[in-house]
Parts: structure tokens; sequence; C-alpha cells
């Protein structure tokens, strides 16, 4: 029988959990690129509020989620998890599948766990305005919906491939009262620069998350804001993973395998973190990342220090990378199209405590055409990943009763451009050839 897991909002999870402390071996500090030492807390004053840079470096395991945030939450918090039963049935496995579905926010994705958040701090820190980079057009979505809770405008750089191949995310965006523009713009030097060498440049998120840098920089009144890598990105997301471990426990089951796809981390982290002291004590869990083949900077990228944008702007972080210079194909999952991986999520591979695959385009959306068919859900492209790696946990031994949990990051009603070219033949796999990938990585800041 089909199973929708309701969590009652007298149970809401009112606390974030802090991976950090419980990392073996820690976290080595960001770099400051001008003399190499950790970078001190002023210098990331610029562009981020109070708040977050305390979130960012706390070593308190338990953060209290504020009361102002959690009224927002309440619009779609605590989200379901849901039994796919009909999924099972199609497969003829005797797996139990579960998923975790944050496409009920309103962006659509589970992006809106941090925009909110962020602007909350912001707007206490007396910041204006904020700007940020998108790929996918998600975390665009979902920063244009909590500024405008909190009084803020919103100024978002999105990835040119993403912003040609899904024009309704850009509406969605305008809908929310956001600004956006394609980068590489004109608006910015690092914009300019890459426009003179290349006008046909698709961008990147690296080349995305330096434009929105300089335009912090060079507004009155504004803030940097970033969807994904950062520690207290991945430490907003981990209301997905508390609620599920509630949600199992009242469905009366367990998790063999977490499943998250991987972008800048913050996805997975937020499904599978809040499982890492039950890994720790011992219990048998299994925590699986999910990155593209045409952008896999865990399973072929070096675990080194870099940038996280391409004019050299952030803080060096160790990380795995496939170099910020990195310009990846324009797949449909452009959530995915990150050069390196959140530090939190890096370590725990570093540290083998998480696994990691890496998929072709063309599985992943057949598996999300399964999704469709038999739950009634369209997923997101980057959700394509995971529940291609469910159904190939399931399928592995039709007859092994395993439970398997994946997070549903978004759904995929602004993404049906990209289905109706995948029925019309016109998507193809991409790997990165491991020449390219080399000569990426020879760029590595000198450390």
């Amino acid at each position: 029988m089909r199973k929708q897991i309701i969590l009652p909002y007298e149970d809401r999870v009112t606390q974030w959990y802090n991976v950090l402390p419980d990392i073996p071996n820690g976290l080595l500090p960001p770099l400051d690129p001008e003399n190499n030492q950790p970078i001190a807390p002023e210098k990331l004053g610029a562009i981020f509020p109070p708040g977050l840079l305390e979130q960012e470096m706390s070593p308190e395991r338990w953060i209290d989620i504020p009361e102002e945030v959690q009224e927002i939450f309440a619009i779609w918090r605590p989200s379901p998890l849901v039994r796919a039963t009909f999924l099972e049935k199609a497969l003829g496995t005797k797996a139990k599948i579960y998923f975790k579905h944050e496409g009920v926010s309103p962006s659509g994705s589970h992006k809106t766990n941090s925009s909110v958040p962020q602007a909350y701090y912001n707007k206490q820190a007396g910041i204006k305005n904020l700007a940020t980079e998108t790929g996918a057009g998600q975390w665009g979505s979902a920063l244009s919906f909590a500024t405008q809770k909190f009084g803020l405008s919103c100024m978002v750089y999105m990835v040119k491939v993403s912003f040609d191949q899904k024009p309704y995310r850009k509406a969605m965006m305008h809908a929310f009262g956001a600004e956006v523009v394609a980068s590489p713009s004109n608006l910015t030097p690092t914009g300019q620069a890459i426009l003179a060498k290349d006008p046909e440049s698709p961008g990147s998120l690296g080349i995305a998350i330096s434009e929105a840098l300089e335009h912090a920089v060079s507004h009155d009144s504004t803030n940097y804001a970033l969807g994904s890598v950062l520690n207290h990105v991945c430490l907003h997301q981990t209301i997905i993973g508390l609620e599920a471990k509630k949600q199992m426990a009242m469905a009366g089951d367990y998790p063999d395998v977490v499943i998250g796809c991987c972008g800048g981390g913050s996805n997975f982290a937020g499904i599978a973190n809040p499982w890492l002291p039950d890994k720790l004590e011992g219990r048998n869990i299994r925590l699986l990342g999910v990155e593209p083949a045409s952008c896999p900077s865990m399973s072929k990228g070096v675990l080194a220090y870099d940038f996280g944008d391409l004019s050299k702007r952030t803080p060096m972080m160790q990380m795995y990378t496939l170099g910020h210079d990195f310009i990846p194909p324009g797949i449909h999952a452009g959530g995915l199209r990150y050069h390196g991986m959140s530090p939190i999520v890096s370590a725990l591979y570093r540290e083998k405590l998480i696994e990691v695959q890496a998929l072709h385009q063309l599985e992943c959306f057949e598996a999300g055409i399964l999704f469709a068919k038999t739950e009634g859900i369209i997923p997101a492209p980057e959700t394509c990943h995971a529940i291609r790696a469910a159904i190939i946990e399931a399928t592995r031994d039709l007859n092994d009763p395993k439970t398997i949990l994946f997070n549903l990051s978004g759904h995929g009603l602004l993404d049906l451009a990209s289905y109706e070219q995948y029925h019309a033949g016109e998507l193809s796999n991409y790997e990165y050839p491991a020449e390219a990938i080399a000569e990426a990585t020879r760029h590595l800041p000198k450390v």
C-alpha cells in the first residue's frame, strides 16, 4: 500500500544540524589568496552578514532556526516523505524506495531552505540588496522569493546556457521581483573579459559567481548570497534529512542507503549529513552522492585548495575540484555544473564516509520519465540523477529487501523543454575527457 508520511507541524524541526564537529580530522580553513593564510573573518564580512559568518565557522552541533524563518518555512514545511510503491512495482523489486519531496516549496526546489535564512540574516544586518548567481535557475528563483519576503532587492546572474534553455525559470524570478541577466554579461569586468575572448561563451557557475561578487562589492548596501558549497548552506539544508529521520521512524523503517545528487554539495548534504552520527556510531548505512559524468568533481577531480570562481575573488577552499577555470558542457542538469565540491562533502569523501557515483545524462532522463509515469511527478533534471541511482540500487538484486531513501530535490515543471529534447533524440551523453580535466587542474593555485 502506498504511504505518504506527513510530519505534524508541532513535531517540526527547530534546529539545524552542524556536521563540522563530527567530521573526523575536520576541515582545513579557507585561505586568503593574498597571503595563503587562513582568511580573516572581517574580509568575509564585506559580503556576508555576521549571522551567516557565525554559522560558517560554528563549533556548535545544533543551531536554532529563528522564529521568523520558521514562520516562512511553514508555507511548505515539513515536506512529505513518500513511499514510491508504484515505482517499486514497475521495477519488480522487493526493495522499499522512499523519497523526500522538496519540490513542494514556492520555488519548486530544496534551495528555498537556505534562501530564506540567508535573506533573514542579511535583513537583520541592515542589507538592502542581494546579488547571486544561478545555474539551472532554482537558486535564483529561491532567493528571488526569499528577498521579497524580507523587503530586499535581488540581482541574479544566470549561466547563459541555462538562461537560454530555461526561459520559465527567468519568468519565475521576474514574478518574484528579481532582475536577471545572462552570464557572462557586459555588466562586470569578468563578464566583459570573457565575452571579448569568446562572444559565444556558454558561461559557467564559476563565471557567474565572479560576476555576482563583483556586483556585490561595487554596489552600496549589497551583499552576496551563495546557493551551495559553503558550510552555512549545507547547514540550512539539513532540515531535509532531519525531517526524513523523524518520518522514517513514523513509518517504522530505516534506510540502508541514502542518496542525493551532487553539484556544489548542499542537496546531498541536506539529505545525508543528519544520518552521519548513526554511521559513526556503527550503524550499517551507506551515504551515496551522485554527480554527472560530464562534471565529475569528486570521481575524477583532485582534492586541493582552489578558488570557487573564475576570477579568483573567493577564498581558496580545500575541496575536490576540476579547476576553477573548468567550463563544463551544457547538460540540462544545470544545477550540477560546478567545478568544485563543498568542503564538507569533500571531507566526508576524503574520510571514506560517503560513496560517489557518476552517471550519464540520457540514463538519468530515462529514469526521470519512468518516475513521472509511475509516481506522477516530473522531476528536475538534477533530481533524475538521484532517481537513476535509486533504481540501480533497487534492481541490483530484485530479491534484496533493502530500504532506499533519496532526495527529490525539485520538480521539473519548468524543465519540460529539456524533456522534449530528450524525446526528440536531441540530447547526448558527454564524459569529460581525462586530458581536459588534467589541463584544467594544471592551473590550481600553489599553496
